[in-house]
């Protein structure tokens, strides 16, 4: 069954957070069907340093009570010039340990 044009018309509609969660979602059900492909994003190949860091956010929800949530780990590197960076999860990265 295809996806009507109702549902990318709502998902347009839908703040960051609600996307994060559509997207989880998403993750969950691929991995329940044997697809890994959803992992490739968690694959870093920067160039040169990378220093990982602990960071809590916001969801930037008005009526949200439990700002900020996480903490979440984050990788950061310089590439052409420009500081990348990208969300890594919950669970520190192979090697990192964790603080405290």
């Amino acid at each position: 069954m295809k996806p009507g044009r109702a549902v990318y018309r709502h998902l347009r509609t839908l703040d960051r957070h609600e996307l994060r969660r559509v997207l989880v979602f998403v993750r969950g059900l691929l991995l329940a069907m044997g697809d890994d492909a959803h992992t490739e994003r968690h694959v870093i190949e920067p160039v040169g340093r990378v220093t990982y860091r602990l960071e809590t956010v916001r969801c930037g929800k008005r009526s949200c009570r439990s700002c900020p949530h996480g903490p979440y780990w984050y990788a950061y590197w310089r590439e052409g010039g420009r500081l990348r960076s990208r969300y890594i999860g919950v669970e520190a990265p192979e090697g990192v340990e964790p603080p405290g």
